[in-house]
């Protein structure tokens, strides 16, 4: 009978022991889904801060628009050239000049006539609308993106010039106010640290000119 209840006590303790390893196991496992899981939400943040908060949209821009629960307005839309997007219930909406911020306060606005609480979020995926353009004796010659801040030497430095290149007349195309400026830029008295004043902060729409 001793035996009998001793055998059953070890049986019981060995059932006891599985059932907290496998409790353990489990946790563990949610745990590490939950900090995944989180991991992944930091990146996605990370990654949809990559465009400044002021950045302003413009045509051409490539926007992700999503409505929480609402899969049927969540898309990736282009800014057309009038800087308008075209959403379902909302038609078009103005996006050129807002910051994404702006524009989601506004698509929040309008969508509250037709959904509860709409929860919009707005992220520019492509920053197509901020492009200078780099011609003649350059080795990388076409549109180029327009990095925050960048000048005409670091513009030059990833296009790169020809064998032919005559660094000394380079000159900036830009419009303003309708009217085209031409600025002289002498690569060779720059790098020398001569003429800071020529190495000026590129706008959208500068054009780049080696002869």
């Amino acid at each position: 009978m001793k035996k009998a209840i001793h055998l059953a006590v070890l049986l019981w303790m060995g059932l006891s022991a599985n059932a907290m390893l496998s409790q353990t196991q489990q946790a563990a496992t949610t745990a590490s889904k939950s900090e995944n899981a989180s991991s992944a939400k930091s990146s996605d943040e990370v990654q949809a801060s990559n465009v400044a908060p002021d950045y302003v949209i413009g045509a051409d821009d490539t926007l992700h628009i999503s409505v929480w629960k609402e899969p049927d307005l969540t898309e990736t839309l282009p800014v057309r050239p009038d800087g308008k997007i075209s959403m379902p219930l909302l038609n078009d909406i103005t996006a050129a000049g807002l910051t994404p911020l702006q524009l989601r306060d506004t698509i929040t606005e309008k969508l509250k006539k037709y959904i509860a609480d709409p929860r919009v979020t707005v992220v520019v995926t492509g920053m197509n609308s901020r492009r200078i353009f780099v011609t003649g004796e350059v080795t990388h010659t076409g549109p180029m993106t327009l990095l925050p801040h960048m000048t005409m030497l670091q513009a030059l430095a990833q296009a790169g010039f020809t064998q032919f290149a005559n660094p000394k007349a380079i000159y900036l195309l830009r419009n303003e106010n309708g009217k085209q400026q031409k600025l002289p830029f002498n690569y060779k008295e720059v790098v020398k640290g001569n003429h800071p004043e020529q190495n000026i902060e590129l706008k959208p729409g500068d054009t780049i000119v080696v002869p």
